[in-house]
């Protein structure tokens, strides 16, 4: 199972130090497909005075110090074709922002990389529509049929985060799981899915107490992996605070997922 996990932006040195550490027993675990989960930049802030992050060289240097002291595999978006390249000396995931999951320039950028291209699905998008983005890294990296054995074969993921139901809110339609499925692995973003964007004044708010049930549903309807935004206090979070996991609650959480899994399969 592919479990992507860590704070939704570099915070500071210390704070991403010491949720690494606590996520070492997932790394260590020999069912799981391990990525530690951190942003250099949210580019995509609600308001300019959001925090931002500490910005594309700082954020890389604390990757890589991450990478080589605990030996995790490395998850982080890029927002600009220009940092695919440089980004993924350091990434082992180039993760594509949902709202971008359209931007020609920046799948093909990452579709030039030697790294997995993990594509969210838009808030605003059909997971019909997710294929034509998939096949964007498919063909740039050779592949003209899109399939999910190709998919798997050539590096490219897809990654659910809820859609659009009115204004600052967000629904999951299950049957997205399996309609994406078709084209690529699926990933399963739990606490981005219980989002409520732009509905906390100068930034998002969230329920995180929905994620545990959302997971639990798409473990029982089948994917490949899930995601999941962490911190030692949420509340004190600098980004999306809301619809995080506390670390602690975490384990029992994914201990409830493999007993699905484990059914289902």
């Amino acid at each position: 199972m592919i479990l992507i996990a860590g704070p939704c932006v570099i915070e500071s040195r210390d704070s991403m130090m010491r949720i690494a550490q606590e996520l070492q027993k997932y790394s260590d675990d020999c069912t799981k497909e391990f990525y530690f989960k951190a942003s250099f930049d949210k580019a995509n802030r609600t308001s300019l005075d959001s925090f931002r992050g500490p910005g594309l060289d700082e954020g890389l240097k604390m990757l890589q110090e991450i990478k080589e002291q605990f030996g995790y595999k490395i998850l982080t978006d890029i927002h600009e074709s220009n940092q695919a390249s440089v980004v993924s000396e350091v990434a082992d995931v180039l993760q594509i922002p949902a709202f971008l999951s359209r931007q020609t320039d920046l799948l093909v950028a990452a579709a030039k990389t030697d790294a997995v291209v993990n594509i969210k699905k838009g808030q605003f998008l059909a997971p019909q529509a997710m294929k034509h983005s998939v096949a964007k890294v498919l063909k740039t990296r050779g592949c003209d049929e899109v399939s999910y054995d190709n998919s798997q074969k050539y590096n490219v993921w897809l990654t659910e985060r809820g859609s659009s139901f009115g204004y600052g809110n967000l629904v999951v339609d299950m049957r997205s799981l399996p309609i994406m499925r078709e084209y690529a692995p699926v990933v399963f973003d739990a606490t981005h899915s219980v989002q409520m964007p732009a509905s906390g004044g100068q930034s998002s708010g969230g329920d995180s107490s929905f994620v545990p049930y959302l997971s639990r549903a798409a473990a029982a309807v089948g994917v490949d992996g899930f995601f999941f935004e962490t911190h030692f206090d949420p509340a004190k979070a600098l980004s999306d605070g809301p619809n995080m996991i506390e670390l602690d609650k975490l384990e029992s959480l994914i201990a409830q997922i493999d007993e699905i899994r484990n059914i289902v399969e």
